[in-house]
């Protein structure tokens, strides 16, 4: 499991005496990544590639230490016969040799197995559940940030106070885990990113869309990427359609034009496209949704209402990014990388260590029987990260029991069950910003 894959410096120096027990991201894996961007160490070094890789991610599990303490805390280092270990200024140079493409390598590597392994067997109508939504990073300050990544304008003001970086991914809902990601510049919009992850869509797959990404050219490509592979959004108001068929009082088949902008950038999309649009019955509140379109249009499959109740799973990805930037990132403003291709080093760490912490839970799961989502992840954290320190000193060979130990204190913070709202949701009426003018007497 995850306490497995930290072993101590001499195993390390000699690949082939690793441990046993370093299943869940096992040395294998890093060295393929590392030899698929030729990044591999060819020179014996006091920090070498692998162990740069396992300083990045252990950066993503502990957000509150200086990176030089993270060294020390997970004894990520080598000793020479003199007893000189490595000096602080040998880390920033050792994470510029390494680059940021073999971290993306790794986590392409461990998403797919994982997310493979762990979801295959949790379903919806023999469909895989996965969301896509975007979300972002601020970077320090500086001149190659600024360059590279840019400013989101607002309303409210001209620019952001810092460079932003935009992330959109794909996302398991069953588990929350990171099936694909993809992130740059700002100034790159989330579909331009989602279309890129069309490449990941698995067969037998419903991925859930917010609103904004709805786009003929997106949604078509999503559907054509892989077999039985289908997607679901809501309704936007503007949206001009045409009723081909009416299977109920709120479900139809429905008939949309695709723009002229859409065809001049990708020819091949048709001049009409058709979808299923599925609309609530019941009296609707401000700000609520009028219905969802979709691709699922087996109408003997895919009731109306099992097809309205599964978007509400859409929220799990905002959960999810909830998890990294509340609990992972310690709700810290900025990330802490001063170089462009350090901020890439940084996220992808931020991602593997965040995929390696659900995948435990997941685990945590089968062995309580309860969803992964009632595990809480707070105190899956800190057990793993207290694991982590505990193997850098301790012998490889009494990692299981503490394993063991560890997944049964982990199952007293499972998490209730959530309780149906008791009222319907309601939206606050904002104060305003102009002043009001009493009435005096």
């Amino acid at each position: 499991m995850l306490s497995n894959w930290l072993i101590d410096t001499e195993l390390f120096a000699a690949p082939e005496e690793l441990s046993v027990f370093q299943k869940e991201l096992p040395l294998e894996w890093i060295e393929q990544a590392l030899e698929q961007t030729n990044k591999a160490s060819i020179r014996r070094r006091k920090l070498p590639a692998e162990l740069v890789v396992w300083l990045i991610v252990g950066i993503g599990l502990y957000r509150n230490r200086s990176i030089s303490e993270v060294v020390s805390k997970l004894d990520l280092k080598l000793v020479d016969k003199l007893g000189e270990t490595v000096a602080p200024s040998a880390i920033p140079q050792a994470r510029q040799r390494l680059t940021a493409a073999p971290l993306k390598a790794l986590f392409d590597i461990t998403s797919k197995h994982w997310c493979q392994r762990e979801d295959s067997m949790d379903v919806w109508h023999g469909l895989q559940l996965f969301s896509v939504d975007g979300t972002t990073f601020r970077c320090a300050e500086n001149e190659e940030h600024s360059e590279h990544f840019g400013y989101i304008s607002n309303q409210h003001k001209k620019q952001s106070v810092y460079p932003v970086a935009r992330l959109c991914a794909l996302m398991s809902l069953r588990s929350r885990m990171l099936r694909d990601v993809k992130f740059g510049p700002c100034s790159k919009g989330e579909i331009t990113y989602a279309r890129e992850m069309t490449e990941s869509v698995p067969s037998n797959s419903l991925t859930l869309f917010d609103s904004c990404y709805f786009s003929a050219d997106l949604m078509i490509s999503w559907q054509s990427a892989a077999p039985n592979s289908h997607w679901l959004t809501p309704l936007k108001s503007n949206t001009r359609y045409n009723v081909v068929e009416q299977y109920a009082d709120n479900d139809y088949l429905v008939k949309m034009s695709v723009s002229p902008q859409a065809r001049k950038k990708n020819p091949q999309l048709p001049e009409k496209w058709r979808a299923r649009l599925v609309t609530y019955q019941e009296n609707r509140q401000d700000n609520h949704i009028e219905g969802v379109l979709s691709s699922l249009t087996d109408t003997t499959k895919y009731s109306s209402q099992d097809i309205l109740d599964v978007y509400f799973e859409r929220w799990e990805i905002e959960n999810g990014y909830g998890e990294i930037k509340q609990y992972q990132l310690d709700d810290s403003i900025l990330l802490r990388s001063q170089t462009v291709e350090g901020v890439y080093q940084e996220i992808w760490g931020l991602l593997i260590a965040y995929n390696l912490i659900r995948v435990e839970i997941s685990q945590i799961a089968k062995e309580a029987e309860v969803s992964p989502l009632r595990i809480s992840f707070v105190m899956a954290m800190r057990y793993i990260q207290d694991e982590l320190m505990w193997c850098a000193i301790a012998s490889p060979g009494t990692i299981p029991k503490k394993l063991k130990a560890m997944r049964e204190n982990v199952k007293q913070f499972i998490l209730p069950k959530k309780r149906k709202r008791p009222k319907s949701r309601t939206v606050r009426i904002n104060k305003t910003r102009y002043p009001i003018k009493k009435r005096t007497s």
